[in-house]
């Protein structure tokens, strides 16, 4: 069989091309509406988010990155305020703690899902020698966490949880969905997100109503009601009518793009069986597949035989946080995380890959050391 020259890491003007008739009748349903913020879209979004993750309210947001630092705001920290995380999930909550001039400091992972545990926030717990106000728990390419036993020891530490769903939606623990656990969940809408929109976007879940109310408030400028100021530190954070139509529009198919993504990562399973390379992940209803990333003992010479055999890769992440040049220095030990941070590597995982591309990836995964 012949194979494609060149395997993309992802292609989303496929993804694009094949709903461009139902994205163009969304857009033009906002075009002839002529409502452009926080309109009809935008109610109808929340509403179906919140039923889709098994929440009582969802709350659109401009970005990602304003869900995790609104639902902070919205759960209490402030200036000062320690931040428990994991420093291997590309630094977004150590950004919006910062943003709020709070303290991020961090848990380390367990060494196989690469995910916190209730044992790494119990251990940076007592590294640290003291509670945070808040931990958040990213649910790493897209796998979910132990929520049922990272909620019981948050309860018995007096911590608020907030669940970074970014690359997670969809997932499945304990027969509920994440970001239903905790006090408060987050949700990017970045393009390459398996739910995105064509630009930013995000939302903040809570069944918390104080939670929901606060987020509310903060998205525009504080108000509640309009142009009266109830909640300090507001900002501009709406996410546009023709965003939350785009995204509306791909909701009803996100079962299936996540089954697709799993269907994928079980031929890249396959591939590994008796590997001393590894994929982090297995496919099932815990894992939306995200992303397909692969733990290989020489990184770059698995780099290399990928290029050369025309398949593009990434690395999620290389830095860990308290490496960053910017780190506030806190002495962590995280041994797990500087070591995979070294070995970790992603491959191709998008659904519309052809078989001839997957065949190629799966044949060239099975062939590294």
């Amino acid at each position: 069989m012949m194979h494609p020259q060149r395997v993309p890491f992802n292609d989303l003007a496929r993804s694009t091309a094949a709903a461009r008739g139902e994205l163009d009748l969304a857009i033009g349903r906002v075009l002839d509406r002529g409502w452009y913020a926080l309109g009809p879209e935008n109610a109808a979004l929340e509403e179906e988010l919140a039923a889709e993750v098994g929440t009582t309210d969802a709350v659109l947001v401009a970005s990602g990155s304003d869900a995790l630092q609104l639902a902070m705001q919205a759960l209490g920290v402030g200036p000062g305020s320690l931040v428990l995380t994991a420093a291997n999930a590309g630094g977004y909550a150590t950004i919006a703690a910062r943003q709020l001039r709070a303290v991020p400091v961090y848990a380390d992972v367990d060494p196989g899902s690469l995910l916190l545990t209730p044992e790494t926030l119990a251990a940076a717990c007592a590294r640290i020698g003291a509670m945070p106000e808040v931990a958040v728990i990213t649910h790493l390419y897209g796998a979910a966490a132990d929520m049922t036993g990272i909620m019981e020891w948050a309860g018995h530490a007096g911590v608020r949880i907030i669940e970074d769903c970014a690359q997670a939606l969809g997932a499945r623990h304990a027969d509920a969905r994440v970001g239903s656990f905790g006090h408060a969940a987050t949700l990017s809408f970045y393009p390459t997100k398996n739910l995105g929109a064509l630009g930013d976007g995000g939302a903040v879940l809570s069944s918390d109503g104080d939670v929901a109310h606060t987020v509310r408030a903060l998205r525009q400028y504080g108000w509640s009601p309009k142009y009266r100021v109830t909640v300090d530190g507001g900002r501009n954070s709406r996410m546009d009518e023709v965003q939350a139509a785009v995204v509306r529009t791909r909701l009803s198919y996100l079962d299936t793009v996540n089954d697709r993504r799993r269907d994928i990562h079980r031929r890249y399973e396959a591939a590994l069986l008796g590997h001393r390379t590894r994929l982090v992940n297995a496919a099932g209803p815990g894992f939306t597949a995200h992303l397909a990333v692969l733990e290989a003992d020489d990184r770059d010479g698995a780099i290399g035989r990928l290029s050369a055999a025309g398949i593009a890769t990434d690395i999620h992440y290389p830095v860990p946080d308290h490496r960053q040049p910017v780190a506030q220095p806190e002495n962590a030990a995280l041994p797990v995380t500087e070591r995979a941070s070294e070995r970790v590597l992603s491959i191709p995982l998008f659904p519309e890959l052809t078989d001839a591309e997957i065949e190629l990836v799966t044949e060239r995964i099975g062939a590294l050391p």
